[in-house]
């Protein structure tokens, strides 16, 4: 009696579609083994392994490679640069279409590390840029991201 009374309160809750009717009844049907592989594989993860492969013994440590290039990023970070590739931006408002080639800016911060972590950032390099708009007193400020082949360090004069 009881197979009876899920089948009927399954078709109770269920929309009043014909193929949902037809879908949840075939669910009741199954095996149990069968029902199990339906569900997501939240409950698989009891078999999960880590594997680590080592060639060698000199494999040098993530962490030592992100400092290394934190180091290496170092000394460019406050310096000015200037622009030598085409790169248009579009999210300055007084100056839409914006090509800096050839413009100056000074680098504030490299963004491919964060939090001590190495991340895929494409345009590593926030460069701070001043515009002087017609009419303005105040020069416009913004930033955008560039690669490090975008721009060339300007020596100071």
């Amino acid at each position: 009696m009881a197979p009876a009374t899920a089948t009927a309160t399954a078709t109770a809750v269920a929309s009043p579609s014909t193929s949902s009717r037809l879908l949840h009844r075939s669910l009741l049907s199954l095996t149990p083994t069968a029902a199990r592989c339906l569900l997501p594989p939240l409950c698989r993860g009891r078999l999960r392994t880590v594997r680590q492969v080592v060639a060698n013994g000199d494999v040098s440590s993530p962490s030592s490679d992100v400092a290394a290039e934190e180091s290496a990023v170092a000394p460019k970070i406050g310096k000015r640069v200037r622009v030598t590739a085409p790169v248009r931006v579009h999210h300055v408002s007084k100056a839409p279409d914006l090509d800096l080639c050839g413009m100056e800016g000074v680098v504030k911060q490299y963004v491919g590390i964060w939090k001590g972590k190495r991340i895929t950032a494409n345009l590593p390099f926030k460069v701070e840029f001043e515009l002087r708009v017609d009419g303005q007193d105040k020069p416009v400020r913004f930033f955008a991201h560039l690669r490090e082949d975008e721009f060339e360090l300007v020596e100071d004069e």
